[in-house]
């Protein structure tokens, strides 16, 4: 059981860093500093968004046909 929350903790972790890393990153991913690299997210939380949306549309799908078996 440990081991199971640990594995989930450390992926609510992993995953609300990479948001907090993210959302505090100024400019734009256009926009370069003087070294030439771009500033750019590490994450595109547009396509994750839509993956999650993807999914939960699948599972609710699935849980509906299995409840009005």
């Amino acid at each position: 059981m440990r081991l199971f929350l640990g594995i989930v903790l450390g992926f609510f972790l992993t995953v609300g860093f990479a948001y907090v890393y993210d959302a505090s990153t100024v400019g734009t991913p256009e926009s370069t500093t003087q070294t030439g690299i771009s500033a750019r997210p590490m994450v595109n939380w547009d396509v994750v968004r839509a993956d999650w949306y993807g999914w939960s549309l699948n599972a609710r799908n699935t849980w509906n046909r299995l409840a009005a078996r």
